[in-house]
């Protein structure tokens, strides 16, 4: 088994307007500490709120002198809450609490609540100054919220911005006077500029890591796996085959189709073995070729260049471990699962900063960011 990361279950708490990012930060977020094997969950009061009372709630529920929806949505927090609890209990490492939690009320909730359970909190304020990239991430809530599929665009956005206008009523943003006990990062325009306070812990030193690389803009990545090589067809493992005729054919319609796509500014990342940047010779055009060694296939070590029967007969022992746990076993003198997904952890940081890139990789390196990436 893998040990825990954590000495104390955390729980990471969202703040900000309506329409900051907030639950396309806590998702990418969750994504990231259960790839790297640390149990996390979002918690979205939002959710709670549609499946209690409903969808379709227009801005006067949002009111902060609206009794009864404040009522309601003071119950849909504390369900989070105690689902959090329950959660944590249970072998669970980082909840997210995803919401605007704009009040102070809230926040005091949710900070006397954890601290019942002797729970790290870490919050994460989204802050957007830029109008163009507020409008730009309202009109994606329009396409995205069930609350508002049954309106036209003028409705909306007329309906959207009173609702952020009622948030603003109760809002205040962590500051040094009312906040200088608490843990928090503030991001500001999808990472423009941060603001980092009182940072203590793994979790937590992690949790700006990752922000401080997050690409929050729109861009394209591809992933592809390498044409089929000479080796792919005795069905051994590892080594350093050319591609075979069926694999240069591949090749070709990937070139083919990526000029197709008529991607701007498009980089092309491969490993340093030949089977990928094989298949990576037919792009053409301005695209920028760069070989990783990160990104070359798992080390087989003495297994390299075998095939699984062969391994099964010469090494039954390892063959059997690797069968009752693929992610832990290493080759003998080669790499595990989890010693991949460390070696590919800067490659997917460095991913994060890019704009649109075309990954060509191995099975197991093609797998590792798939699970990782946001395609939106």
């Amino acid at each position: 088994t893998c040990p825990s990361l954590c000495n104390k279950p955390t729980v990471i708490v969202m703040i900000g307007l309506p329409a900051r990012g907030k639950t396309y930060i806590a998702r990418k977020l969750a994504r990231y500490f259960n790839w790297i094997h640390i149990s996390t969950r979002v918690f979205c009061i939002g959710e709670y709120r549609r499946q209690q009372y409903g969808t379709g709630k227009r801005f006067d529920y949002y009111d902060p002198d609206n009794k009864k929806a404040k009522q309601q949505l003071k119950c849909c927090l504390k369900v989070a809450l105690d689902d959090i609890v329950t959660f944590l209990a249970n072998d669970g490492e980082v909840a997210v609490l995803d919401g605007c939690n704009t009040a102070l009320s809230q926040r005091k909730m949710i900070l006397d609540a954890c601290q019942r359970q002797c729970f790290k909190v870490f919050w994460i304020e989204s802050i957007i100054d830029d109008p163009d990239i507020e409008r730009r991430y309202i009109m994606e809530i329009k396409s995205d919220s069930p609350d508002y599929v049954a309106m036209n665009s003028n409705e909306f956005m007329f309906d959207f911005y009173k609702r952020i206008e009622n948030y603003k009523k109760v809002y205040l943003t962590l500051n040094q006077k009312n906040d200088r006990c608490l843990s928090y990062i503030k991001v500001f325009d999808f990472g423009k500029r941060f603001l980092v306070h009182k940072i203590s812990g793994h979790i937590q030193s992690r949790t700006v890591y990752f922000l401080m690389n997050t690409h929050m803009g729109h861009r394209v990545i591809y992933l592809t796996r390498h044409g089929e090589s000479m080796l792919n067809l005795e069905q051994k493992i590892g080594g350093d085959a050319d591609l075979s005729d069926r694999g240069q054919l591949y090749a070709k319609k990937l070139g083919d189709f990526m000029r197709k796509q008529n991607v701007p500014n498009l980089q092309v990342w491969t490993s340093q073995l030949k089977r990928t940047y094989q298949t990576a010779r037919h792009l053409g055009g301005d695209a920028i070729i760069e070989k990783w060694k990160a990104l070359n296939e798992i080390d087989a070590g003495v297994c390299d260049g075998l095939t699984y029967k062969e391994i099964e007969e010469r090494y039954p022992r390892d063959f059997a471990l690797r069968d009752e746990d693929k992610y832990h076993y290493r080759y003998p003198r080669g790499e595990s699962y989890e010693d991949l997904v460390n070696r590919l952890e800067p490659v997917i940081m460095e991913l994060e900063r890019q704009n649109n890139v075309l990954v060509v990789c191995h099975q197991v390196s093609f797998l590792v960011p798939s699970l990782i990436i946001d395609y939106r």
